[in-house]
């Protein structure tokens, strides 16, 4: 379903992003993976099925968001999946305001900076994007003000942009992984002075409810598949029924 597409692939250093360009180059797509850690993303490389391209780009830089996609765009481009982003905990009464604009920047406009420099190619191909919410993006999250004021953001441009772009065959769609075993989650140290009893409001009801990054990997595929064909403006979560109740 995916042989010769043109795919961009941000985050794709490691944790989700990787796993997903792994995964597309595994079905045949042709990759164009992005990230500021240029270690990462060639490590990813010789883990993939075929040579992708190689672009360095910072999410806090909006020259470079548009110059990844330029890069990506060289022989058209029929899917983006925008997966970089950041995660800072706090309590919010003394969370820093640098911090905040900085998580929105990543995780928001940095998605919008991408989408936008990549609608022209994407309405020629009627290619489709996928970007990253999260759990935090559907319900509130204590102590995460900033990232889910972002993934809140997210959705909201993604649900806004499937209907403007509806009738030209653009679709737009988003994935809202729960707890997901990648670095940066693994990286991320609980502020101290909360309440772990509001998190653990939160925590995933299933056996094992924890995701692995394939697991998220495997939804981006389906999405950007022509089997995902009638689908925009949807919000999937994968969450070991983390915000079931």
């Amino acid at each position: 379903m995916l042989q010769g597409k043109n795919v961009l692939v941000t985050g794709a250093a490691s944790g989700i992003g990787r796993a997903t360009a792994i995964r597309f180059a595994a079905e045949g797509a042709k990759v164009t993976i992005g990230d500021r850690n240029e270690a990462g993303l060639h490590e990813t490389a010789a883990m993939m099925a075929s040579v992708p391209v190689i672009q360095f780009y910072d999410a806090v830089d909006t020259a470079s968001c548009r110059r990844l996609v330029e890069v990506a765009a060289a022989d058209g481009l029929d899917v983006v999946c925008n997966i970089s982003g950041i995660l800072k905990w706090g309590r919010s009464e003394d969370f820093p305001v640098e911090d905040f604009a900085l998580v929105m920047q990543v995780n928001t406009n940095s998605v919008f900076a991408i989408v936008q420099a990549a609608l022209p190619h994407l309405i020629k191909s009627r290619g489709n994007v996928i970007s990253t919410a999260s759990a935090a993006g559907l319900i509130g999250i204590p102590y995460t003000v900033a990232y889910a004021a972002s993934k809140h953001a997210v959705v909201g441009l993604t649900k806004s942009l499937a209907i403007e772009f509806a009738a030209v065959g653009v679709r737009f769609n988003a994935i809202a992984p729960g707890q997901v075993n990648t670095p940066m989650t693994q990286a991320t140290a609980f502020p101290e002075g909360i309440d772990y009893s509001l998190l653990m409001r939160n925590a995933p009801k299933l056996l094992d409810g924890s995701c692995e990054s394939s697991d998220i990997a495997d939804l981006f595929a389906f999405l950007a598949s022509d089997k995902a064909r009638k689908i925009t403006g949807a919000i999937f979560s994968i969450d070991g029924g983390q915000i079931a109740g």
